[in-house]
């Protein structure tokens, strides 16, 4: 008999795994901090690669509604200088294999493929201990408990679940990106939404970068990066937008205007997001009706591939289980070796504003090659 599955986290790996588990006619309740769907902004694009993400929506059934969210032509990728000059383009020619879609819409296709009452809101986790033979005892910020046969962390970089695996816990990278966005550029900022293109662009140089996306309606979502300790962005008054976008924009004088404009022109106000990651290769030894997946299980420093990734672990985690509905334990084992195997393979964005690019050497090209080749 199939054990009821405690999934906690509504993300796209925790909802990926529970559709899976409805699948297979294995019951599963998804337990979620957040009060509602719209209690916060999903994030923007996201890339879903045909060797992972898109593996994961098939094993879903949802690839027809991932499909039709799909933005054409946001595939094309380009490099620049910082002085705007473009040394590296790809286009979108429907061809590759990393069609774009909003978060949001995404998680929505997800939500929409469950059954009503899967996902239970405002659910926020406070605490778990094990109570012997792989049971489980999660406690919630309300004071209500479940006991579990089979907990799944999905619930993302702070993980409540992960300690009952193991100590490690994330830790600063080096950087924080700034982000803004500007709506409407194609008509208020036309240099700054012709630099951008049709889809993403990547400004990089040593310490720093700035990323962008097209998205739907003309908007434009930028990250501004920066290699600086928190302490360094810690003297930075955020609740004062428009200073702290002329402080950030300092760090990039001398960058073409229409890029810097993507940090001063922003509609809203810049956002600090420091980033953090576990130890590259982060694994645990077995512990009994407990696993994680996703950014709880192995959290990187963005790289395109952490959205994919939780999909796919999702998607295996399910089948897992699907496979040894009466053996959680021979589930968990089959999937934690080849899940801690494909969070450790490296990706050809990791690292690249720390290295000084040889534009001349077509280099910015061949990055942009790889990235887009890899997987098709």
């Amino acid at each position: 008999m199939p054990p009821h599955v405690t999934i906690i986290g509504a993300g796209l790996g925790g909802l990926t795994l529970a559709r899976v588990l409805h699948l297979h006619g294995i019951p599963a309740t998804v337990h979620e901090a957040e009060a509602s769907p719209a209690a916060r902004a999903q994030g923007g694009l996201l890339d879903i690669h045909d060797y992972n993400g898109q593996l994961a929506l098939a094993e879903a059934d949802v690839t027809e509604e991932f499909r039709a969210i799909v933005l054409e032509g946001r595939q094309a990728m380009r490099i620049l200088g910082t002085d705007g000059t473009v040394h590296g383009e790809v286009a979108d020619d429907g061809t590759g294999g990393r069609p774009e879609v909003q978060r949001g819409e995404l998680r929505q296709v997800l939500l929409d493929s469950l059954p009503a009452g899967t996902v239970r809101w405002g659910h926020k986790v406070s605490g778990a201990r094990a109570l012997g033979d792989g049971r489980h005892e999660v406690t919630f910020a309300d004071g209500g408990t479940l006991v579990t046969p089979l907990l799944v962390g999905a619930d993302g970089a702070w993980s409540r679940v992960r300690p009952l695996l193991t100590a490690a816990v994330p830790a600063y990278t080096g950087k924080s990106v700034v982000e803004t966005y500007l709506f409407d550029a194609d008509h208020r900022h036309p240099a700054t939404a012709t630099a951008v293109g049709g889809g993403m662009m990547i400004a990089p140089a040593p310490g720093r970068e700035i990323f962008a996306h097209r998205e739907r309606g003309g908007t434009l979502h930028a990250y501004a990066g920066l290699s600086e300790p928190q302490e360094w962005f810690a003297a930075i008054d955020f609740t004062d937008a428009a200073g702290a976008a002329a402080r950030i924009a300092r760090e990039f004088d001398g960058w073409a205007p229409e890029l810097t404009a993507l940090i001063t022109a922003s509609d809203v106000a810049p956002v600090l997001r420091p980033l953090h990651a576990l130890p590259h290769g982060h694994r645990w030894d077995r512990v009994p009706g407990v696993t994680l997946l996703g950014d709880a299980a192995h959290l990187a420093a963005p790289n395109g591939e952490g959205a994919n990734l939780a999909m796919l672990d999702g998607a295996e985690l399910g089948r897992a289980i699907a496979a040894h509905p009466g053996d959680i334990e021979a589930a968990l084992s089959a999937y934690e070796p080849d899940m801690f195997a494909r969070s450790a393979e490296p990706t050809p964005l990791d690292g690249l504003e720390d290295h000084e690019i040889d534009f001349e050497s077509g280099a910015g090209q061949a990055m942009l090659q790889l990235i887009t080749e890899q997987g098709r």
